[in-house]
């Protein structure tokens, strides 16, 4: 199979009819063998009830349902596990990713040689206070951490070898760090595309502040478990001889001051208590 589209979403029942008929004209035009996964993560609107209705009328659409709303991450972890194409495309079911941008996305895979590829929404339509500037700060701050030169690691249009979506595992709000967890699986061939971004044509935004600072501890485990899961006692160890250097320099500190000033008491000078 040329292609694997995993689609998570909530509450996206206006959306979805249009989407995947988009979908099935652009793969349709470019004769790729494919499939579409929609993953509906603890919908509270008719979405599942439309993906039915829409996997009758078409067997390339495949349904995974959750009793609840457990995130995109764990979404994308499940569609990932489902993928069977050779390359697995990414979107969010809001209309605000084009399907148009499939094609250049799968040939960069394909003939480009990359093992992924990232969009890049470099003229977005969100609002610039709640959205763009903290994305921006992100942005910089995980190019910062990771050494992965990406403009917008957070896009939802990503395209991927096969290999590489099995090969990580997304959970928490990780799915803003799969390019992180790509390198450090091995995958170091990240390319980026610039995407358009359409306004939001249905419903209302999911993202909230949470999300937004949920995303940095995530980000500083990964960096974590990136650098030191394989020896950790390099990081433990580290800190372990730091404070004990520090505890030895107060210990040479209070024992040179009782020498020279018999008459003062050990226990009664701060640096004693730390």
């Amino acid at each position: 199979m040329d292609l694997s589209l995993v689609i998570p979403l909530r509450d996206e029942e206006e959306s979805l009819p249009e989407l995947c008929a988009w979908i099935k004209r652009v793969v349709d035009e470019h004769n790729y063998t494919y499939e579409i996964i929609l993953i509906d993560d603890g919908s509270e609107d008719k979405s599942w009830e439309v993906i039915e209705m829409l996997r009758t009328a078409d067997p390339h659409i495949k349904g995974i349902k959750f009793q609840r709303n457990y995130g995109k991450s764990a979404a994308l972890n499940e569609g990932f596990k489902a993928a069977q194409g050779d390359v697995v495309i990414t979107m969010d079911a809001d209309l605000q990713d084009s399907p148009d941008e499939i094609p250049g996305l799968y040939n960069m895979i394909i003939t480009d040689g990359f093992d992924m590829v990232s969009g890049w929404k470099k003229v977005r339509y969100d609002n610039t206070l709640t959205k763009n500037i903290p994305s921006k700060f992100f942005n910089w701050a995980t190019r910062k951490s990771s050494g992965i030169h990406l403009h917008d690691f957070n896009c939802g249009l990503k395209s991927y070898r096969r290999k590489v979506v099995k090969s990580v595992e997304v959970y928490g709000e990780m799915h803003r760090y799969i390019p992180v967890l790509a390198k450090w699986s091995g995958f170091k061939k990240i390319g980026e595309k610039i995407v358009e971004h359409r306004r939001r044509k249905y419903g209302t935004t999911k993202f909230g502040w949470e999300r937004f600072i949920n995303g940095f501890l995530d980000l500083a485990s990964i960096m974590f478990v990136g650098k030191y899961g394989k020896r950790p006692m390099h990081f433990f160890g580290l800190m372990g001889t730091l404070f004990f250097f520090v505890g030895f320099g107060i210990v040479i500190y209070l024992v040179t001051g009782k020498i020279i000033d018999p008459a003062k008491s050990v226990s009664n000078r701060p640096p004693f208590y730390i």
